[in-house]
């Protein structure tokens, strides 16, 4: 394990050489392979604060609020998640890099903090799995890369817990859902997934996710498995709106 883990090092060092690791906010070259943030940057960072919503994890103006208006609104299929950051500026610059830009060891830094951040929380949970929601096949060609698997394969690496990456597929592709509404975001992501066979022994997993805002994606993921005899589905996502 402890030769494993040398070996694992020095092949970070020598990839940095040629690839060095740019910073996920800013993108420029950060100075080593274990630095994963520029410390100037992480002082711009706003991280997700109590209060928050029980259900969604959503920042709450009120302190004694329990739950966010659309959590009161409506019934979600999963049983509770949680983000580390606000979805502002700063954040949508990130995340758009990592998606459209190639940026993929900012992976090593989100799944980083998922875990400083809701570590505790996610172990509470006893997931048998954790499970990337997943691109449609179309843009997965595009991309070359599933953001969500990124961060899901860090993550299942440091805690022991299987990433089933294939288990879960997308078979509608579906409009961009940032330029819908609550309603017809439902209606975009009704029957957009399944499970890849019949047989899924699974009880508990967590679905990871990039951004949270209305809960339609993770909803809609979640009755898939749901409906295939997982028992429990929880997430945790980079990034999140605000619940107000």
């Amino acid at each position: 394990m402890v030769r494993n883990r040398s070996v694992t090092q020095v092949f970070a060092k020598l990839s940095n050489l040629i690839y060095p690791r740019r910073c996920p906010i800013c993108d420029e070259i950060t100075g080593g392979a274990e630095k994963l943030i520029c410390d100037s940057c992480r002082t711009v960072l706003q991280p997700v604060r109590e209060p928050v919503c029980m259900k969604c994890g959503k920042p709450l103006s009120k302190e004694e609020a329990e739950y966010c208006p659309d959590c009161l609104r409506r019934k979600h299929r999963y049983e509770k998640g949680r983000a580390v950051f606000l979805y502002d500026r700063v954040m949508r610059a990130s995340i758009s890099r990592f998606k459209y830009h190639n940026r993929r060891e900012y992976a090593d830094f989100y799944a980083e903090e998922l875990l400083r951040a809701h570590g505790r929380m996610l172990r509470s949970w006893q997931p048998d799995a954790l499970i990337p929601v997943p691109l449609h096949k179309s843009r997965m060609r595009k991309r070359g890369f599933n953001q969500a698997a990124l961060v899901a394969e860090r993550m299942g690496e440091r805690l022991g817990i299987p990433v089933e990456e294939k288990l879960l597929i997308r078979v509608k592709k579906t409009s961009p859902q940032k330029e819908l509404n609550d309603s017809a975001r439902r209606e975009n992501l009704k029957n957009a997934f399944q499970l890849c066979g019949n047989d899924v022994k699974l009880k508990r997993v967590v679905l990871i996710d990039d951004i949270y805002t209305t809960g339609s994606t993770l909803d809609a993921a979640a009755a898939a498995l749901l409906t295939a005899g997982v028992e429990k589905v929880y997430f945790l996502s980079i990034c999140i709106g605000r619940g107000f």
